[in-house]
């Protein structure tokens, strides 16, 4: 939870060229996280995005 008490369990990730992982935002529903990786995506950087749960990690 956040201060404001709501509750955001879906997480967008990118990973650089040296494939350090960063978290971008936290979201409330798995379709709003998933617009946000499609929209930093869609800029044509070098950069992978993806979305995953809270305690749901990618290896």
């Amino acid at each position: 939870m956040n201060d404001s008490g709501a509750v955001l369990p879906w997480l967008v990730i990118r990973q650089d060229d040296n494939g350090n992982r960063y978290r971008v935002g936290r979201y409330a529903t798995r379709a709003e996280a998933q617009k946000m990786a499609d929209s930093l995506d869609a800029r044509g950087h070098k950069q992978l995005y993806w979305v995953e749960r809270i305690g749901q990690s990618v290896q």
